[in-house]
């Protein structure tokens, strides 16, 4: 994997995290956790994929160093 598509991906998955992180304090998260006692789907599954982006291009990054 190309240096640049790593770079991609990891800055993919710190966007995704950050609007995971603003869709959980959202109006609509707040109103799921009161009925429901979780936030939205949406939110975490922005989060769930954010560290998958995040993780994925670390790791890319890391065996393109490392020479593997």
């Amino acid at each position: 994997m190309n240096h640049a598509l790593s770079s991609a991906l990891f800055a993919g998955g710190i966007l995704l995290i950050t609007f995971g992180v603003a869709a959980m304090d959202s109006f609509n998260s707040d109103v799921s956790r009161f009925f429901t006692g979780a936030p939205t789907d949406k939110a975490v599954w922005m989060l769930a994929g954010g560290v998958a982006l995040l993780v994925g291009g670390s790791v890319a990054t890391w065996r393109r160093r490392s020479g593997g």
